[in-house]
């Protein structure tokens, strides 16, 4: 995606600002805590220099949601639906003036979980539920794509050594398809093979750099490297994109994919906020969603 195509992304989503901080997932809607936490990663990726007064204030709306305990929901009125979480430890990576909400929101993922339990042998799907991911809603079992932003988020601030985050990525690898990939967290149900699928691979590729073998991946680099190249909806591109780049896998042909799914919105209309940032995100990286924050993710650069 060319240089100009990625300031007129940012400048879409500069429009969904809003007046008391924060961003809109959509034009004319409210504000997410999610869609907020994308748009200021986006914007700082986008590095034009112009928004520091801009992120500062989505920064500190989305300081002004967080939960005594840590965390960060998608709405006030739903808790337990604390998903958002590490997207807010990530837009606050880079602001010190915010590095006691992330250390608030580091602890608290390092507390929280999914459900786990004893797998019986009678169990029809077939997994090591003793493994502690993390959920989409709080008191239900862990899912790939919010125990992968888990993963990315503690590894960026810092808590990469944690043994929670390599129990996370455990349960990752746990859950990878029989023949490669991911899916939302099931290999099979009742004796049937369940079948990956592109942006969750991406994020478990993501969230695993560094954390096992290259060997033990190829079968899942193999079917995305496969599937990427049809691929022009946005978050199934986007994640693609930064999955492969982590194991140095990114496609030559990259920048010309990204720009044609932009172009795209000319079909379907103007894309989400989360949309528009994943692929504004997958456009200034090649390695990966750490790697625009932390180029050494040993290195934590609060």
């Amino acid at each position: 995606m060319s240089d100009s195509l990625v300031s007129y992304s940012a400048k879409t989503l500069r429009q969904r600002a809003l007046g008391k901080g924060g961003f809109a997932n959509t034009d004319q809607g409210d504000y997410r805590s999610d869609a907020t936490a994308w748009a200021i990663l986006a914007l700082v990726a986008a590095g034009d220099g112009n928004d520091k007064e801009l992120l500062s204030l989505a920064r500190t709306r989305l300081a002004a949601g967080q939960l005594s305990d840590g965390r960060v929901s998608l709405s006030p009125e739903h808790p337990e639906v604390y998903w958002p979480t590490p997207l807010a430890i990530l837009a606050w990576h880079q602001a010190p003036a915010h590095q006691a909400e992330l250390s608030r929101a580091a602890n608290f993922l390092l507390k929280s979980s999914g459900r786990h339990w004893q797998t019986p042998p009678e169990e029809v799907v077939k997994l090591d539920n003793t493994l502690r991911g993390w959920p989409w809603v709080d008191a239900t079992s862990s899912w790939v794509a919010p125990t992968a932003l888990g993963i990315m988020a503690l590894k960026t601030a810092g808590y990469g050594n944690q043994p929670r985050v390599a129990e996370a990525q455990r349960l990752l690898l746990d859950r990878e398809c029989l023949h490669g990939g991911w899916n939302y967290g099931n290999r099979s149900v009742f004796g049937a093979e369940l079948r990956p699928m592109p942006e969750d691979t991406g994020m478990a590729l993501d969230a695993l750099q560094d954390a096992t073998s290259r060997s033990s991946l190829e079968p899942s680099l193999a079917y995305l490297k496969s599937a990427v190249k049809i691929l022009r909806t946005p978050v199934a591109l986007a994640w693609s994109l930064l999955g492969l780049g982590a194991w140095g896998e990114r496609p030559a042909a990259a920048p010309a994919w990204l720009s044609e799914c932009l172009t795209r919105q000319e079909r379907y209309g103007v894309y989400d906020t989360t949309s528009l940032s994943l692929l504004i995100l997958a456009s200034r990286s090649s390695g990966g969603l750490e790697k625009i924050f932390n180029p050494d993710p040993a290195l934590p650069q609060g």
